[in-house]
């Protein structure tokens, strides 16, 4: 693993919510509509839509997963003859407090030698598509937690050590103006959309439809990227097409062939809705970036965009491949390979992210370092750009002359 002299910049560092978060800020005529929390004995359900749902089977998250407990499973590392449950290690909550606290955070982050983190939700990444027959309870539900999430976390602190993104829905087009500027007003860097189709009253729309343009004329305007990060994106519906769950359900026994059907296809849709209904044509200016969805749909989505370019010239008033090296970064999985997305988009555009303190992420965000390929494939200036300069040209900041 490489030593870094400079702190990082982690941009994919995630809370645990309260579970008050959807409720704290919730008017009461949504009581019932939006998110509850439903205490049955010992067990707390989360009820959305006046239905359970399963993203997140256990909303107190105590007990919670140890970090990185997961990492032989995603390397795909995991020793002949073990079983991959043994590898599930848990803790109680109350042992964690930096898990809930931003004091308790910022002392961790201190000691994992990362100056900056952007703060993304783990509860909340399955609210819109269990709300999304009722487009007035999704808007709701998104403001009160915004607003949660400001008094708790804070957008962004006068620090700047922790750069907290709200949602924004599209559901409600002009709800979601408001929205934007509300959170925009309240200093936000960074604002996290779905990757997914956007519900509609009568159907479900592009994030390419122009109805969205107002969103993101304002963003490109402010500069602050618009975020696209694993969720509950509604692509179980394909999987239940092949005889498969049609809802998420974040643990329990799975079909591998669930996993195989959708994978990374909710980013890979995303982005070519962004790019092939003209998004970044009609706004050059607005920065997107991918966290937590790999990068290995990158080189699909670039063959795919390189035949409707040649099918459909007359479409594309741009050449598409290049707006998805211009305007749009990407972090990969650890595991991922590197060099080769380098390769493919440029080093410029790759951004460190650790998913601490996820199972799945890293139990040390700074061993990161150990999978981005060492000189003389990478240099040292490469390096720097992957863990912290390209974070910083994302959020507009200033990169020092001697990086």
């Amino acid at each position: 693993m490489t030593t870094l002299d400079y702190q990082a910049i982690d941009v994919d560092n995630h809370y645990y919510e309260p579970l008050d978060s959807f409720t704290r800020y919730l008017p009461k005529e949504f009581k019932r509509r939006g998110v509850q929390m439903v205490r049955d004995g010992k067990r707390t359900w989360a009820v959305m839509g006046e239905r359970i749902n399963h993203f997140i089977p256990n909303p107190t998250f105590d007990p919670i997963i140890e970090p990185g407990c997961l990492d032989l499973l995603f390397r795909g590392e995991i020793p002949e003859g073990v079983d991959p449950a043994s590898l599930m290690k848990v803790d109680r909550l109350e042992n964690h407090p930096e898990y809930q606290n931003r004091e308790a955070r910022l002392k961790i982050m201190d000691g994992q030698n990362l100056e900056t983190v952007f703060m993304l939700p783990t509860f909340a990444c399955g609210v819109e598509e269990a709300l999304k027959e009722d487009i007035e309870a999704t808007m709701a539900s998104v403001h009160a937690f915004n607003l949660w999430l400001d008094e708790d976390w804070g957008f962004n602190r006068p620090d700047g050590r922790m750069i907290s993104a709200p949602i924004i829905s599209l559901a409600d087009p002009d709800r979601a103006v408001e929205e934007v500027e509300f959170v925009l007003g309240k200093g936000a860097r960074l604002v996290l959309v779905r990757p997914a189709p956007v519900p509609g009253r009568v159907k479900p729309r592009s994030l390419g439809d122009p109805l969205h343009d107002p969103v993101w004329a304002r963003l490109a305007e402010a500069g602050v990227p618009v975020g696209f990060h694993l969720s509950d994106s509604g692509y179980n519906a394909i999987n239940a097409l092949w005889g498969g769950k049609a809802t998420f359900e974040g643990f329990g026994a799975k079909d591998p062939l669930d996993q195989v059907l959708v994978d990374d296809r909710a980013i890979h849709d995303t982005m070519a809705s962004m790019i092939v209904h003209q998004v970044f044509s009609r706004h050059p200016k607005l920065k997107a970036v991918s966290i937590e969805n790999g990068s290995y749909f990158v080189y699909r989505l670039i063959k795919r965009l390189k035949k409707a370019a040649n099918t459909a010239p007359s479409h594309f008033k741009e050449d598409p491949v290049e707006q998805l090296k211009n305007n749009v970064w990407i972090a990969p999985y650890y595991e991922d390979d590197v060099k080769l997305l380098a390769d493919t988009i440029g080093v410029d555009k790759i951004l460190f992210g650790s998913d601490w303190p996820h199972g799945e992420g890293l139990a040390d965000p700074m061993t990161f370092t150990a999978d981005i390929p060492q000189f003389p494939e990478f240099s040292a200036e490469d390096t720097r750009k992957v863990m912290r300069d390209n974070a910083l040209e994302l959020l507009g900041a200033n990169v020092p002359a001697s990086a």
